[in-house]
């Protein structure tokens, strides 16, 4: 009989053009089929007959991409199949399981490609996105495609708009820490249940009555703090600011101004926003990082008198209020032009004058300086600046008269924009005091008597007063009770976190629902007005201007489009002549509410339903936040997307629109697939795909080559894309290479040689139902042997909790050990083979459903029940106890699992009967399950 050559391949191997075939004919039966619809209990989604109705449920979400013109390369949807494994797993487990896939579409990569090319940003975008979506199908990931969106679509930011207005149009009530809508609070300045600051409600006119409720509003326009950039004429974000204040695209200078933002007053919510951390599933770490975001600090607001004016500070050590020796203003505080003196006062020190023969002349420059840095730059820098106003305050504690300064480490955005400088329990403001010859007065006693420099720890007050042998806490609480009785300040908490800067000086983003009448002052347009398409513009970038010219003012590319931007509308009161809002809000706008429409994608009459929002994500139990139940994505996100959200949420929770008060119960963070990247004796970065290896070196065209690992991307030339894995190797097997590289929340280097391995195990299992020469299902009737059995039930048991666990890796190294078991068996028994196939498919659903159709099985397995393992086949036949005398091991014993405490006492002390030697123990241990441990 004629041998088969080794270069001749069996002609039912599975190999990868085979797993190509299976995989686009299972996808294309499961888009034609909607096998993964999920119904809804109401609405045009509900499904009274679909096998899951009425099921348990489970919301699965991923952190949607933004659809780059690069498409996806390996490391991108290592989370998505993670999470696709995992809800396939849960739907075979019973459970009626949401997991869909949208686009955050909107940003800066379409707008500067629109710029450089001239092609609309929505046309890249669309093309950008269909080709994720059949990147996203290649793999067999198991979305409900009908509930797929961009943020780019009308139909979606119809709803980021009604949003905004929800927004708009409430205030925080601080009496029940909750938003409320504006005209309840417009209704108690009506019938006087709540003062007007100044004059009655009566008495106010209209405009005036506006701007007071427009204070209050949770969306406002203020003049805010920005980076500036003039060369680029748009403001950046801190993330776009190098660190040496200047852009990361360009390279131009950038400034900080104050500029007209929208901006969303998410400080309202800092107690909450803190408080529920605790309710939440995440990392510690991420919650960590939440909290020290928020930054809430406890502590006072203390007044000091500066003239006819007072400054206010926030402290969280009032307790030291006795050594705070001099002030500092940021440069842009309010009110550094009007305490500016006409020249320097008596005893004023060289060190503290910058030079400047006037107080005015002093800050008019050292505000042009600070102004040319970045936060990050004044925040950091190591040599402290700054110039004296010739101005002093009234300390409230002791009347001493101490120096106001300014200096660009004090930041007008945080706090209150001052601070009272105490250099003796600071090391910054100890800085400042030594380089400008400040006094410095300790008042805690430090831990040893020869301590040098600025003393942070705990210790009794000294240096001041009546509060002198008072511990730090007692001494701030008597000292805000002091402030409190004399006037000078109240105790108070305040946030790190600032208001949520709302306005972007773009064209690819949402418009505002909002217009400007002749007042100046903003409208809310009415839900019937929405959406407010993004019109069409002949130029997408915004004016430019001399990168130095720092007085420039921002001009948007939708404020050129004057048809659009002058507008008549009937509001209400008749015809009038508005200008629309030219700014667009952000990118994380449309990502700050998504998963809610997930819920209700057709719903064209409310943001969702509420009984669809309560099935899907509503509280599950007494002190349940509800939300999604596993948000999976990377820790890059874990401040400002979830931050943002959380906000967004809880305003609509307070408003009713949502039963649950956090959008995202659980979260995961998956780690990251790097790469390794090589470079020339010249540092140049060579092709990856081109380097050889030969013993442990590296060679590109015949030339050693020096290995380096990081980042997957262009730049380093190692860029490999799923679709070259489909090609070579197959959907499947690229999905088990994924998920068994190692735990889903660590990073690791890809490897595309390691890729064979996983090809290998899928071949096996094949071969397991299927014989490579002749095509035929090899499997068989006839039962397991009793050792096999229990390694199968053992098997099954270990893949459902590691699944439970998102233990990816460990479940295939079981099943990888299960296959190697049964693959030497004369007979492929069904009794393991199904069972098998089954746990197969959550990570290489094609080969799963080919298979199991093979097998004789009609429909499609992704509702099929997940194997159960049964407990008496986990029984163990027996156990293993080592056991010790005097602490070392002499001999090991085996007991049956039920033996008592008697026997394996005696059964060991049979087995050291020779070490014993006659002895009788004085002790004997028995650790169940463990061991039995003998003192002689």
């Amino acid at each position: 009989m004629p041998t088969m050559s080794e270069s001749e391949t069996p002609q039912f191997r599975y190999t990868a053009a085979l797993a190509g075939e299976i995989e686009l004919r299972w996808q294309e039966y499961w888009a034609a089929n909607g096998t993964f619809y999920a119904p809804n209990p109401e609405g045009a989604l509900a499904d009274p007959d679909h096998p899951r109705a009425g099921a348990p449920k489970l919301h699965v979400q991923d952190m949607f991409p933004y659809p780059s013109g690069a498409g996806l390369h390996v490391g991108h949807p290592l989370g998505y199949i993670g999470t696709d494994s995992y809800t396939r797993y849960k739907r075979m487990a019973g459970f009626n399981v949401l997991h869909p896939m949208g686009f955050d579409a909107f940003g800066l990569p379409a707008e500067q490609y629109a710029v450089q090319t001239g092609t609309h940003p929505r046309t890249t975008t669309e093309a950008n996105i269909e080709r994720y979506r059949g990147q996203l199908r290649r793999l067999g990931l198991a979305y409900d495609d009908r509930r797929s969106f961009a943020t780019t679509d009308p139909d979606y930011y119809r709803w980021t708009q009604w949003i905004f207005l929800q927004v708009f149009n409430s205030w925080f009530d601080p009496k029940i820490r909750k938003a409320r809508p504006i005209a309840a609070l417009i209704a108690e300045f009506e019938s006087g249940d709540r003062e007007t600051p100044g004059a009655p409600w009566a008495s106010l006119s209209s405009v005036e009555r506006r701007k007071l409720i427009d204070d209050h509003r949770l969306a406002y326009v203020s003049e805010a703090p920005v980076n500036w950039c003039p060369g680029l004429g748009t403001v950046l974000a801190n993330e776009e600011v190098t660190p040496d204040g200047r852009s990361e695209r360009g390279n131009y200078p950038v400034f900080q101004r104050n500029l007209k933002q929208w901006k969303m007053r998410i400080t309202a919510y800092g107690d909450r926003l803190v408080d529920d951390l605790d309710t939440l599933d995440w990392p510690e770490p991420v919650k960590l990082m939440q909290r020290n975001w928020i930054g809430r600090s406890r502590g006072a607001h203390v007044d000091f008198a500066a003239g006819s004016s007072s400054i206010r500070v926030f402290t969280t050590r009032p307790d030291t209020l006795f050594g705070a020796t001099y002030m500092v203003l940021a440069p842009e505080h309010s009110l550094v032009s009007s305490l500016t003196a006409g020249e320097w006062p008596a005893g004023t020190k060289p060190a503290w004058t910058g030079g400047h023969s006037t107080p005015a002349a002093a800050v008019a420059a050292y505000r042009a300086e600070a102004a040319a840095k970045t936060e990050e730059e004044r925040t950091d820098a190591k040599q402290k600046t700054g110039v004296f106003i010739g101005a002093y305050a009234t300390n409230p504690v002791n009347d001493a008269q101490i120096p106001i300064f300014i200096a660009d480490y004090v930041l007008a955005g945080y706090g209150t924009g001052a601070i009272m400088a105490v250099p003796a329990q600071d090391e910054r403001d100890w800085a400042f005091a030594e380089a400008f010859e400040l006094p410095i007065i300790r008042t805690v006693r430090p831990s040893s008597d020869d301590f040098e420099g600025p003393y942070t720890g705990d210790g009794p007050a000294i240096n001041s007063d009546w509060l002198d042998g008072k511990g730090v806490v007692e001494a701030k609480t008597a000292m805000i009770t002091w402030l409190e009785l004399h006037g000078h300040g109240t105790g108070a908490t305040t946030f790190r976190l600032r208001d949520w800067l709302f306005s972007r000086q773009r064209y690819w983003g949402e418009p505002f629902p909002i217009v400007y009448d002749e007042t100046g002052m903003p409208v809310a347009l009415p839900e019937s007005m929405l959406p407010v398409v993004l019109p069409d513009v002949d130029d997408f970038s915004p004016r430019t201007f001399d990168p130095d010219d720092a007085d420039s003012e921002p001009e948007t590319p939708l404020s050129r489009k004057k048809d659009w931007v002058n507008v008549e509308l009937d509001l209400g009161d008749g015809r009038k002549t508005y200008t629309r809002e030219t700014n667009t809000m952000p990118q994380w706008a449309g990502s700050c509410w998504y998963e809610l429409r997930y819920l209700d994608p057709q719903n064209d009459k409310r943001l969702v339903d509420e009984d669809n929002e309560a099935y899907w994500m509503g509280p599950q139990r007494d002190g349940d936040c509800g939300g999604v139940d596993l948000y999976v994505g990377g820790v890059e996100h874990a401040v400002l997307h979830l931050l943002y959200a959380r906000f967004w949420h809880k305003v609509l929770y307070d408003l009713g629109h949502v039963s649950s008060f956090e959008p995202f119960r659980k979260l995961f963070n998956q780690g990251y697939i790097q790469a390794y990247a090589y470079r020339d004796a010249r540092g140049v970065v060579v092709p990856a795909e081109e380097v050889v290896e030969r013993d442990g070196k590296y060679f590109y065209e015949g030339a050693p080559v020096f290995r380096e690992y990081g980042k997957m991307g262009k730049s380093l030339k190692n860029v490999v894309t799923p679709d070259e894995m489909c090609d070579q190797y197959g959907a499947d097997t690229f999905r088990v290479y994924e998920m068994a590289m190692g735990p889903l929340d660590v990073s690791r280097p890809w490897e595309t040689r390691a890729v064979i391995g996983s090809q290998r195990f899928l071949q096996r299992v094949w071969r397991l139902v299927v014989d490579e020469e002749t095509g035929a299902v090899r499997a068989a009737d006839q039962p397991l042997e009793p050792a096999v059995r229990k390694h199968l039930h053992r098997t099954i048991a270990g893949v459902r909790d590691d699944l439970d666990e998102l233990r990816f890796n460990t479940a295939i190294a079981k099943l990888i050990e299960l296959t190697n078991t049964l693959t030497p068996l004369p007979v492929a028994s069904r009794e393991a083979i199904e069972p098998l196939v089954l746990m197969v498919a959550p990570f290489a659903p094609h080969l799963a459903e080919e298979l199991w159709s093979k097998l004789g099985h009609g429909d499609t397995l992704a509702y099929a029940d997940f194997p159960v393992a049964d407990p008496a086949q986990l029984k163990a036949d027996s156990i293993t106890y080592p056991v010790q005398v005097n602490g070392k091991v002499r001999e090991r014993i085996e007991v049956a699992p039920e033996a008592s405490e008697a026997e394996v006492r005696e059964a060991a002390l049979a087995a050291v009967a020779d070490v014993l030697a006659g002895r009788e123990p004085k002790k004997v241990i028995v650790v169940a399950g463990r061991l039995v441990s003998v003192v002689a």
